[in-house]
């Protein structure tokens, strides 16, 4: 049994799992730059992307706010699964993204297994892709792996700042627990911090509030100052 092939059987909803419903997977793919011109970032935010490029400036370097990035997130907020837990443009530009390929080669399985996945951590990926930041935001659909790749990078840690990129274990475990994953809206200073996430509640990205004790570690993108 692969090692995709026993996530989709053993890990929880909110891990990256799900089975396609074959011939419909092709009709939900579109590309990533359909999306984009359907559901783009802030003018503001692309602008300020070309003139970083336009001017030798790799992406990574990033011209983009926390702030922008939270915008684009909360834009999103009400955007729902199918009832097969599919059927979402994070999904489709998942599939049809290049990073997909690499994370089948590193897991196993087939493209087609992402299209009624565990998606929280595809809208994470989305919202970095949209804005150009994804070389500082991280792409992946295995929360686990994400968490690693912040970790990797020496940006990981515990302090709940806007734009971080939230993990979640709600066990209150550690870095390989990891169940779900969201933004860091604001730390409201009571023990809880306010996030945008998606695939929460029935399959919805929503505004939620959350207690700190369940959070794995946060990972911290590169972001211009506000």
């Amino acid at each position: 049994m692969s090692t995709f092939t026993q996530r989709l059987m053993d890990a929880p909803r909110h891990r990256v799992i799900g089975l396609a419903l074959g011939g419909l997977v092709m009709a939900q793919v579109v590309t990533g730059t359909a999306l984009a011109h359907a559901d783009g970032p802030p003018s503001d935010a692309i602008a300020k992307v070309a003139s970083a490029e336009a001017h030798g400036e790799p992406r990574s370097v990033s011209k983009v706010t926390a702030e922008q990035v939270l915008r684009l997130a909360e834009s999103q907020v009400g955007i729902s699964e199918d009832s097969a837990g599919g059927g979402t443009k994070f999904q489709a530009w998942y599939m049809a993204s290049p990073r997909a390929q690499q994370t089948i080669a590193r897991d196993t399985g087939k493209i087609s297994d992402y299209a009624n996945a565990a998606w929280c951590d595809m809208f994470v990926s989305w919202v970095g892709e949209q804005l150009g930041i994804q070389d500082t935001m991280g792409q992946d659909a295995y929360t686990v792996q994400h968490a690693k790749w912040f970790e990797a990078q020496g940006r990981w840690g515990t302090a709940p700042k806007p734009g971080a990129v939230v993990f979640f274990d709600w066990n209150g475990g550690g870095i390989d627990g990891i169940d779900h994953v969201g933004f860091v809206v604001q730390d409201n200073g009571d023990g809880t911090i306010k996030t945008v996430e998606g695939n929460t509640g029935n399959g919805v990205v929503e505004i939620r509030t959350r207690p700190t004790y369940q959070v794995a570690g946060y990972g911290y993108p590169s972001y211009a100052a506000a």
